[in-house]
């Protein structure tokens, strides 16, 4: 299992915590508790700790405009700490497998935290709002990269993903990897309005007719879209790349479709305006091959069982750890 993949697995909980910084933090008068609200091994999580990754995850969900409704809170807070208990489990785990992190490791994670920021006031400020300090983010870097060494000790070196299992999974999902029928084309849009007037509707339809024939004269319909065209295309050429049925607007997309490589249509009116489309390309509707759709198959496969490894694995480390709650 690749270490890119495996990384998916067990994030580092300060990432999350910084990714917050980039809005603005808002200062809290609450202060850290060293009340316990559990006990793993003889470790203790204190109610600061917790309070603290409580409102890390509130501010992140109010981020993506999402509240959590009072009756909903008890069920975040079981979560969270569960998920606490976990990580100290497992960066116990990477101490007694003597799992080093070296200094230089979370200077450099440090180093690229710090480039979200203007200067190290910014950061510092941030760190203020979020009642942490530098030693305290040092630490959940640390903790972290040392469990992302131990899945890959203990996890990710246990998931292998043979040809005969990627093929069978292959053989078994066909649908998957059906490829719908594609064509390739560019466009030359003269924007007009479906309320304008007939005079205007008149002016942007003869002005496509005269880039009509220029092209009848010869000229390129790439350098003609990058000159005379109104839509976002334009500057590349008109170029619109590959794209199925229903992607496009129903008008442009029967005229695409109908066409042959090569081929240039008349004019083509959509809600946007009128069009001249050139199709380059045709894809017939087909199914991809193994030899192409392995890379994707693999690693699909590596997830998949990487997080029924990670989840055994954690099981184990949990039953035969002595945990207390006290929430």
């Amino acid at each position: 299992m690749k270490f890119a993949n495996c990384r998916r697995l067990y994030q580092i909980p300060v990432i999350l915590v910084l990714t917050l910084f980039i809005q603005p933090a808002m200062a809290t008068d609450k202060k850290p508790s060293d009340e316990k609200v559990a006990v793993v091994n003889g470790v203790v999580i204190t109610n600061g700790q917790f309070s603290k990754e409580l409102d890390v995850q509130l501010r992140r969900l109010a981020q993506q405009g999402r509240q959590i409704p009072d009756d909903q809170l008890p069920e975040l807070k079981k979560d969270l700490l569960d998920n606490l208990i976990e990580r100290e489990i497992l960066y116990q785990a990477s101490q007694k497998a003597g799992i080093k992190i070296t200094e230089q490791r979370v200077n450099d994670q440090v180093a690229d935290i710090k480039k979200r920021f203007q200067n190290e006031e910014g950061f510092q400020k941030a760190l203020a709002g979020m009642d942490l300090t530098e030693a305290e983010v040092r630490a959940q870097i640390q903790q972290g990269l040392a469990i992302q060494e131990l899945i890959i000790q203990q996890v990710a070196s246990k998931v292998v993903i043979t040809d005969e299992k990627s093929k069978a999974y292959y053989d078994a999902n066909l649908q998957r990897f059906k490829e719908p029928e594609k064509v390739k084309a560019s466009h030359i849009l003269i924007k007009v309005e479906p309320s304008a007037d007939e005079a205007k509707k008149t002016e942007a339809r003869n002005k496509i007719k005269e880039i009509q024939q220029k092209l009848k004269d010869g000229a390129d319909f790439a350098e003609l879209a990058k000159e005379y065209s109104e839509g976002p295309s334009g500057p590349r050429g008109g170029d619109l790349d590959y794209f199925g049925r229903g992607q496009m607007v129903k008008p442009f997309e029967d005229a695409a479709f109908s066409m042959k490589s090569n081929e240039v249509s008349d004019l083509v009116e959509t809600p946007f305006g009128y069009h001249l489309i050139k199709v380059y390309d045709k894809k017939p509707e087909q199914t991809r091959s193994y030899a192409d759709a392995k890379e994707e198959i693999v690693r699909h496969l590596e997830q998949e069982e990487g997080r029924k490894e990670y989840i055994l694995y954690v099981e184990k480390l949990k039953k035969d750890a002595k945990i207390e709650t006290f929430l």
